[in-house]
């Protein structure tokens, strides 16, 4: 019979320091966590790949719902990690991995407080969806399309400029609020008995208490991601997994249970 880790409830865990060497540390740890589990971040990697590659099918023909839906995309990715959390704790605890216990753990979250930040990340997916469309129409709407043969020379023009630098303007703010509310949070609900407002509010005073380190480690992240995904979403099979171990030693260093 597969035995379920119950989080543990308390004591409330204080915030520490995490520098740049440990940031690296974590990283290559990240990096040692998957060659020791493989098949697991494969597993967890397969369904944000599948999943992207269907939602660049549902935009397919349509460059400008392509490049929104790839670029939001992303935004899901500390919600497709709570496996890849998981599998890490167990290593970090020398607990035996198996399928069963890592899926079961996984599968209990749903009646916890993880799937409400997952909730919250679909709506902040639906804003920014929601938001490219109107700005689109906003600064493209009613332009004469004169001399205009590609969607490239559509966002060369001084309209389709303005409408990139407000996006990412916006999308920026967005993008930096997700990540605040979830750079700790996600792997603290995993280990703790604690509510998504809690973990979440943690999240902003690591991140508040680390910015410098915190805000290259978004720079690290990005960057793979969006590296990753150019070749068809295939790319995330090796970076997923990495940064997902990688985050829950850095919530490790982050967060910590005083003696």
């Amino acid at each position: 019979m597969t035995q379920l880790i119950e989080p543990a409830a308390s004591p409330r865990p204080e915030i520490g320091t995490v520098t740049l060497w440990e940031l690296l540390r974590a990283l290559r740890e990240g990096w040692r966590d998957f060659t020791r589990a493989p098949a697991y971040g494969l597993f967890f990697s397969a369904f944000y790949v599948l999943c992207g590659a269907g939602l660049v099918y549902w935009g397919a023909g349509t460059f400008t719902w392509t490049l929104v839906l790839s670029l939001g995309f992303p935004i899901f990715a500390p919600f497709a990690a709570v496996g890849l959390y998981e599998v890490s704790r167990r290593l970090e605890a020398d607990e035996p991995l198996g399928w069963a216990s890592v899926l079961a753990v996984v599968w209990a979250e749903r009646g916890r407080q993880l799937p409400w930040i997952g909730a919250l990340l679909v709506i902040i997916f639906l804003f920014w969806s929601f938001f490219a469309h109107m700005s689109f129409a906003m600064f493209l709407g009613n332009m004469q399309l004169i001399n205009i043969t590609t969607s490239w020379d559509m966002f060369m023009t001084p309209h389709g400029m303005m409408l990139i630098a407000f996006q990412i303007v916006v999308g920026g703010v967005v993008a930096l609020f997700t990540y605040m509310i979830t750079v700790v949070s996600m792997p603290l609900l995993l280990d703790r008995e604690i509510d998504f407002m809690t973990a979440m509010g943690f999240s902003i005073r690591v991140f508040m208490r680390n910015k410098v380190v915190l805000l290259l480690w978004a720079a690290i992240i990005a960057v793979f991601v969006l590296v990753a995904m150019v070749p068809m979403f295939l790319g995330l099979f090796l970076a997923l997994p990495v940064l997902g171990h990688a985050t829950w030693h850095i919530y490790r260093r982050a967060l910590y249970t005083p003696v």
